[in-house]
């Protein structure tokens, strides 16, 4: 039976089953039987004076630049770890609270993903904050593993898999087989990095200053990692640095595409770092099979190009790569009793 086989099969017994992607831009929660129930922002919003939580997810990124300076719009996550242990174990329990309703003696199992390079202080902030947030028992997943699982591949088998997560805070690359990690590398140059890449580059460009908002959007509409065909330009407002006026200026997917070059370099000799770093039979079948990418970068254009040009290797976007983290730690779920067996550690309830 293969890995997949084995996660394969949703059983009524597993409901009280809860698998979260805790990601820097965006957490994903799914529950057993029902796929991605919640896909919002990892935003809270905050009074100051009091802290107190006015908004989580949507309507608290919707706040993001445009609040009072009694309100805050705070990313409780840095570069894929725990930064604002309260502000997180908060989130966590309003998306608990959303999924499963306010049941007092409610408490799911919790299965969460983390990047493959945090240490051993960040998995416990991390496995404490959703304790804390009404978990019964929790377990966590390395992202690359649950990323490979979400994306179809059958990690259990002998041969060599490479997988590529670019996500919000940080980018993981791993090679799996036979159900581990060969050799790993999680690079903190990311989703919020790109977009940081934008503003600074429309400041030093155009002498404009843009918001977050802004950026991320200029990196999902125009944003390339490898020259398109056809430029295509979009009109970007700002704050002019000289007048402090607004102002707005026309942008290309050029100009988005050289404000990238830094970061997407990194993540490319990350890459190639790790392929160096992989013993040569599992080199030679990743040759033969390709690289998969998977998260929210991988629907940037080019990117697999651009990755494909590095390494000469066939690169493959995986099919919704937004959602593979998730869907692969709840097929996970189903098979939870077994994997503790096999794959968990109670004590240190790590995949």
């Amino acid at each position: 039976m293969s890995f997949l086989d084995m996660f394969s099969g949703l059983t009524g017994q597993m409901s009280t089953d809860m698998a979260i992607d805790l990601g820097t831009a965006n957490t994903l929660v799914g529950i057993s039987g029902q796929g991605v129930v919640i896909n919002e922002p990892s935003v809270v919003a905050i009074e100051r004076s009091t802290h107190r939580v006015l908004a989580v997810g949507h309507e608290a990124k919707n706040m993001i630049n445009h609040t009072p300076d009694t309100f805050s719009a705070e990313h409780p996550l840095h570069d894929g770890v725990v930064s604002d242990y309260d502000i997180t174990e908060r989130m966590l329990k309003y998306f608990i609270r959303k999924t499963c309703g306010n049941g007092r003696f409610f408490k799911p199992r919790i299965m969460v993903c983390v990047p493959s390079g945090v240490t051993e202080v960040e998995k416990r902030a991390v496995r404490e904050a959703a304790e804390q947030a009404g978990g019964k028992d929790v377990f966590l997943m390395e992202e690359p593993v649950a990323a490979a699982i979400g994306a179809g591949l059958d990690i259990s088998k002998p041969d060599g898999i490479m997988v590529i997560d670019i996500g919000g805070g940080t980018t993981d690359i791993a090679v799996i087989s036979l159900g581990g990690i060969v050799a790993s590398s999680s690079v903190k140059m990311a989703g919020d990095k790109f977009d940081e890449a934008i503003v600074k580059y429309m400041r030093k460009a155009h002498k404009l200053y843009i918001g977050e908002r802004t950026a991320e959007e200029l990196k999902v509409t125009i944003g390339t990692a490898f020259p398109r065909e056809e430029t295509i330009t979009r009109e970007c407002r700002g704050r002019d640095l000289v007048t402090g006026l607004p102002k707005s200026v026309d942008v290309t997917s050029e100009e988005i595409m050289d404000a990238l070059e830094e970061p997407l370099h990194e993540i490319c000799e990350a890459v190639h770092n790790v392929l160096e770093r992989t013993p040569p039979e599992l080199a030679a079948d990743i040759s033969n099979s390709g690289i998969v990418v998977t998260g929210g970068g991988a629907l940037m254009y080019g990117i697999d190009r651009r990755i494909e040009d590095r390494t000469g290797i066939k690169v493959i976007i995986a099919e919704d790569p937004k959602s593979c983290v998730a869907v692969g730690t709840g097929k996970a779920l189903n098979e939870l009793d077994s994997l503790k067996t096999n794959y968990l550690n109670k004590k240190e309830p790590y995949l």
